[in-house]
């Protein structure tokens, strides 16, 4: 199951974006293969060019990550989180980020390390000087926030995804059931205007039983039960009009709630 398969994911870029703009920590959906599903929010330079764009960069990161373990880890100094996204118990994304410094920096150590990196230490302090910085306990509580957010829109939008695809079905069916009364409505016609015919040939019958006086009085009782028969064909083509009816109208409440 993927995240794009219901539901609009400008909705999560929106919530991403605000996240953002009101704590200053960085952001992005991710899929369940690792491929981007929103836009970066709030971003800095310094670990997207100057630590995660260098190879040294790259290969301190991912000592960093092999090192920390758990929904909170750093890069470089940056501590960073990463949130599952859930739908019961299926992990369909999730949200990572954070970017920001727990602790001021200490620029001194900050321009060893970009020695080491072959990075112009005045740039790189530049850089560093633009990430928010935040206490370890805000971070936490920000990320926990966001994640709680994110899923519960997920899980509203997979919700309203499952009943508007049992709508869909539902309005489908009925719309075949219509049909299928349509159908019963004209065989019943048909059965009806035979036992018409049948009432009227029985009446013939006996009409005819009653000029051959003795002769006929064999064919008068064929033809009485004939009429019988008929009559009570009637009454079941009756009966099963009625109760056509009744399903035409239940069903025609229900096609005016999807119209509505």
């Amino acid at each position: 199951m993927e995240l794009k398969d219901f539901m609009d994911l400008s909705k999560l870029q929106q919530i991403q974006d605000a996240f953002s703009d009101a704590t200053g920590l960085a952001a992005i959906a991710v899929g369940t293969h690792g491929e981007y599903l929103t836009e970066g929010s709030n971003f800095t330079d310094f670990c997207m060019k100057y630590t995660r764009g260098s190879a040294e960069g790259n290969r301190r990161c991912v000592k960093c990550d092999n090192e920390c373990t758990g929904t909170y880890f750093c890069h470089a100094g940056l501590m960073d989180f990463s949130i599952d996204i859930l739908v019961g118990e299926e992990k369909v994304g999730a949200i990572i980020g954070g970017q920001v410094l727990p602790n001021p920096p200490d620029e001194e150590a900050f321009r060893k390390t970009a020695e080491e990196l072959g990075i112009k230490p005045d740039d790189y302090i530049n850089a560093l000087r633009k990430v928010p910085v935040s206490t370890e306990k805000r971070i936490r509580a920000a990320a926990s926030l966001l994640g709680t957010i994110v899923n519960q829109l997920v899980n509203l939008e997979y919700f309203k995804y499952l009943n508007t695809s049992s709508l869909e079905t539902l309005k489908e069916e009925i719309q075949h059931s219509t049909e299928t009364i349509q159908k019963i409505n004209g065989n019943t016609g048909q059965l009806k205007s035979i036992a018409n015919k049948q009432k009227m040939l029985s009446l013939n019958a006996s009409i005819e039983a009653a000029r051959s006086g003795e002769a006929g009085v064999g064919f008068s009782v064929v033809a009485k039960s004939m009429q019988d028969l008929s009559s009570q064909s009637a009454v079941i083509y009756s009966d099963i009009e009625q109760s056509v009816a009744e399903i035409t109208r239940t069903i025609s409440v229900l096609s005016s709630l999807f119209e509505s």
